[in-house]
């Protein structure tokens, strides 16, 4: 009986467990028409896709023609499935090899545990003869971390769970298994008397004469570091413009899928010995571009990253990106990558159609996609728009508006899950498109610019002034020589505080020189200039007065002109009543006293003056 050095959980023991008695019960249902003759297996591990490439010998020894080849797996290996394709050919002309087409099927009496595909072949294989048949499969999810949790400085131990015999539904005369693992440590794996490990691989078999439906379960528990890159959702815009470029832009979503990091991270450690402190996580991924992208960006949501590394020939445009930190396992990131690509590389005419040709999956290398969205943004005016995928897709549409656009550009969505290096395969996007649409935007741009200069000669050469004849436009006028008015009659009334400034000023003098003449002779002629300033003011009011838009106004410039005058008797009266103490030798103590009175009052009305005039001038 097959030993395990390393224990797996019950669950799983109790799965194979389960499976080895189904197989027993559908060997003595199982039909013989077929007899594989030959069955070689290789198991490829060294990433964390899993590939299975099954080369078949199958004989028909019944004594009808077949049609058909039926595939068995267990459900437990189905779930995981991704891709499977068959080719076939006659002989050993294996270079005139034929795609088989591949679907589901349940044959009568087949268990639900197991799941069939028939092989559907180009023509009947009759009595006695025999074919080749290549079976590839790929399977994700398949490698189980064990332990699930490990520390920076600790390798990861995945787990593989398979059969070392070939389940099939037909006998087989001889068969053998080999795994091929990514090389490191084997912790364990099924010890069987003809198993054999030799450096990376791991070979079982041969095995002769095992009847239908023969199962032996094999466990490898194995290291791998390998990138267990995983893109939760990956968003793919195509966008065509016949112009001369296809923008690609792809919005990644990236998590590490292998054994989930515990403890505490330290950044210091992993730059100091990073393949050591390290050594399950990646730090870069390979993007492979077709040869003549351009215009290639790299960036996440704090805006572009510089550590990226391009190079490329005429064959292809290879980009190494590095996330901002490492990837441990559990650890996710998120990114953008832009690049365009030559139209004349991608899309083509035929029929009177043009279509898109172009790969359907990600550029890159090892990623597992759990979910996929192609868009592709057709110019705006396309129409009958085919869509051929080599493998099932949810299609839809939709509408995207950009610039200079009326009804929107036709957007076709192409979604599928578990999406894996093999489904990156050419797909066709077909649509018919007038060249004539091409004028549409820069019509619309010489037509938007013609109109806007035509709107500014109009501006330029129209008088949009208002009639001169209009109310509005005569009340305007009348405001404005209103306003000039005012502005005279408060220079004016500058001028009548200049002079009073004067008056105070010869006071000042005669206090301290004692020269009684030479202030008279400055009354004199600050008489003189008040009679010359009203001679001037009263032409003013009578236009102010008489102006129906000084209504506002007019009161404060009247209490103005009331207060100067009051302000003028004051001062002159002060003025005399001082220079007649002076010529009476009086003491300045009863000079004080006579013109306390004066004083004050001439203060209160310079203050009120000065409001008035700032009252007129915001007015």
């Amino acid at each position: 009986m097959a030993t395990m050095a390393t224990p797996l959980p019950p669950l799983r023991c109790a799965t194979l467990l389960l499976l080895a008695v189904l197989v027993g019960v559908l060997a003595s249902t199982a039909r013989a028409d077929l007899v594989i003759s030959k069955a070689e297996r290789r198991v490829d591990l060294t990433s964390h896709i899993v590939r299975v490439l099954a080369s078949l010998k199958v004989e028909n020894v019944g004594p009808d023609p077949v049609s058909q080849v039926l595939l068995a797996f267990p459900n437990i290996q189905a779930k995981n499935l991704a891709a499977i394709r068959a080719f076939s050919s006659e002989g050993n002309a294996k270079s005139q090899s034929t795609v088989l087409p591949i679907e589901v099927v349940q044959p009568s009496g087949a268990p639900p545990e197991l799941t069939f595909f028939s092989a559907l072949l180009p023509k009947p294989l009759e009595k006695g003869k025999s074919l080749n048949l290549d079976v590839l499969t790929v399977f994700t999810h398949s490698l189980q971390p064990f332990p699930e949790e490990i520390t920076q400085a600790d390798a990861q131990l995945v787990v593989y769970q398979d059969s070392a015999h070939y389940l099939s539904p037909y006998p087989v005369k001889s068969q053998a298994l080999t795994i091929r693992l990514p090389g490191g440590r084997v912790e364990s794996y099924t010890r069987q008397p003809n198993a054999k490990l030799v450096n990376s691989e791991l070979k079982y078999g041969p095995f002769t004469d095992l009847p239908p439906f023969s199962y032996s379960p094999v466990i490898v528990h194995f290291e791998n570091n390998n990138p267990f890159a995983v893109a939760k959702e990956l968003v793919r815009e195509i966008e065509i413009s016949h112009w001369g470029n296809v923008q690609i832009t792809e919005h990644y979503n990236i998590v590490h899928g292998g054994a989930r990091l515990k403890g505490e991270f330290s950044r210091i450690d992993y730059q100091s010995r990073p393949y050591v402190r390290g050594v399950s996580s990646f730090r870069h991924l390979i993007a492979s571009l077709p040869p003549r992208a351009h215009s290639i960006y790299y960036r996440d949501e704090i805006g572009n990253i510089s550590t990226s590394h391009l190079w490329g020939d005429s064959k292809k445009t290879q980009l190494e990106i590095e996330p901002r930190f490492p990837l441990f396992g559990g650890w996710q990131t998120t990114f953008t990558i832009g690049y365009g690509l030559p139209l004349q590389d991608f899309v083509f005419t035929s029929d009177g159609k043009r279509f898109l040709n172009i790969t359907f999956g990600a550029p890159m290398e090892e990623i597992l996609i759990e979910k996929l969205t192609v868009k592709v943004v057709l110019p705006e005016g396309s129409k009958d728009i085919e869509v051929s995928v080599p493998f099932p897709v949810k299609q839809s549409q939709e509408v995207k508006y950009s610039h200079l656009d009326i009804a929107g550009r036709p957007v076709v969505v192409l979604e599928k899950p578990g999406v894996i290096p093999e489904h990156n395969l050419y797909f066709q996007v077909y649509y018919r498109f007038n060249n004539i649409s091409l004028l549409r935007e820069p019509m619309m741009l010489i037509t938007g610019f013609f109109l806007l200069f035509v709107a500014c000669i109009v501006y330029m050469r129209t008088d949009m002034s208002i009639s001169k004849n209009s109310p509005s436009y005569l009340a305007k006028l009348q405001w404005d020589e209103v306003q000039a008015t005012v502005q005279k009659i408060e220079g004016m009334f500058e001028q009548y505080l200049g002079v009073h400034d004067k008056l105070e000023a010869s006071l000042r003098d005669l206090s301290r020189t004692g020269d009684i003449q030479t202030c008279k002779a400055a009354r004199k002629a600050a008489d003189a200039q008040f009679k010359e300033l009203s001679k001037e003011l009263k032409p003013l009011l009578t236009s102010l007065q008489s102006s129906p838009q000084s209504y506002q106004i007019w009161p404060k410039v009247e209490d103005l002109i009331s207060k100067e005058r009051e302000m003028q008797e004051k001062l002159m009266t002060r003025h005399s009543t001082v220079v007649d103490s002076f010529e009476k030798k009086l003491r300045g103590q009863d000079v004080e006293n006579r013109i306390a009175q004066q004083q004050q009052k001439i203060a209160a009305l310079r203050q009120e003056i000065e409001s008035l005039l700032e009252y007129i001038s915001e007015i």
